[in-house]
């Protein structure tokens, strides 16, 4: 399943880069937060528990990954693709074509509160 939020709001890539790292997350997000860096990876806090999740710089921004999860939902947050120059695409996928009502909620939750940080810090 995937899931976009566009956010009105004008940026880099390096910029993406620059302010979104583990260290800060909790600028953008409350449900989320370091718990410690690993070597490559870090161990974070999430609204469905503890994971191992990976962070990367990739073209046009960043993409965080919970490593451990069943649904391995990852997301990228993104700017100056075609189709959505001059904006911030936040994307989100799991490896599910169905779930419960629930936890489709959760995600778009945490999606939203994703969306209010990006708001508030770019």
């Amino acid at each position: 399943m995937e899931f976009f939020k566009i956010i009105e709001k004008q940026t880099s890539e390096e910029n993406i880069q620059e302010k979104i790292t583990p260290q800060n997350l909790e600028n953008f997000t409350e449900s989320m937060f370091l718990l410690e860096q690993l070597e490559n990876d870090f161990s974070g806090a999430t609204l469905w528990g503890e994971f191992l999740i990976s962070y990367d710089k990739i073209k046009g921004g960043v993409r965080f990954a919970l490593l451990d999860c069943p649904n391995a939902l990852q997301w990228t947050i993104t700017t100056d693709f075609s189709a959505e120059r001059n904006k911030i695409v936040l994307h989100a996928t799991i490896n599910q074509t169905q779930k419960p009502d629930e936890f489709i909620e959760e995600i778009e939750e945490f999606l939203m509160e994703w969306e209010a940080g990006l708001n508030s810090q770019f």
